[in-house]
């Protein structure tokens, strides 16, 4: 994408991914139906008791996102900003960063969607989401009235709505919650569905915990409009010498 001209509905994201030679990307990628470093489409697997399409849906919008733990949220470029001086930014952010690994996952229901998230604290990686929202916050674009208004439709606390205002995430910081998505919303989804998909990816997980996954690298996701899903673009390594 190195050729593209951001437009103000380009959109970047720093986001936490497995390499895609993994296991764990491979299950992701699978689960959601999408590459999202390929862009290929991928057959999901069968879940006993429910049917492909409702499968389907109920991974839909995780699916134009990419399996992901999110650093800092989408955002537009401010006036000035350019693609190369991210780029730039984030290989200096990196370079002296060290990798380490997560604690296992288990399946977790948070609000009204199912996620993958870590059996205990893991700091460093609220750390590192905490550091990129705060160093790459001068890269963006300030969000519109109209999207402020419709991030607080959900109800936030006086903190979360401070944290909307100031880094145009209010899901950070403090309230920042390490969890990588499975689904979308399952308000509407039969509970038979939901005991379904927890099942799945419990036994997924039982293999994959056997591994624990990598935190070497922050991704850059990039998204040309709203119409068109984000793609894995640049995985900016980590250099740092292992402790």
């Amino acid at each position: 994408m190195a050729g593209l001209i951001s437009t103000p509905a380009f959109r970047y994201a720093l986001r936490l991914a497995p390499h895609p030679a993994s296991g764990w990307w491979q299950f992701g990628s699978r689960w959601l139906g999408r590459d999202a470093a390929s862009g290929d489409a991928l057959e999901q697997p069968e879940i006993a008791g429910m049917a492909r399409a409702d499968f389907d849906a109920l991974t839909a919008a995780p699916r134009s996102h990419g399996f992901h733990a999110t650093l800092k949220a989408p955002f537009a470029l401010r006036d000035g900003a350019t693609r190369e001086a991210l780029v730039d930014a984030l290989s200096r952010f990196c370079a002296a960063r060290t990798p380490f690994s997560l604690p296992p996952f288990e399946v977790d229901r948070l609000d009204d969607f199912l996620a993958l998230v870590p059996v205990g604290r893991e700091s460093r990686v609220n750390d590192l989401a905490a550091d990129c929202v705060r160093d790459f916050d001068a890269c963006r674009a300030p969000l519109t009235a109209q999207e402020l208004d419709r991030r607080r439709l959900v109800g936030l606390s006086a903190r979360q709505d401070r944290y909307l205002a100031e880094w145009g995430d209010p899901y950070v910081l403090a309230d920042y919650r390490f969890h990588i998505r499975l689904t979308g919303s399952l308000e509407d989804a039969p509970p038979h569905h939901v005991t379904a998909l927890i099942a799945a990816a419990r036994d997924a997980l039982a293999a994959l915990n056997t591994k624990p996954m990598r935190v070497d690298a922050v991704c850059l996701f990039e998204q040309p409009d709203r119409e068109r899903p984000f793609r894995l673009t640049r995985r900016f390594r980590f250099r740092g010498k292992r402790r």
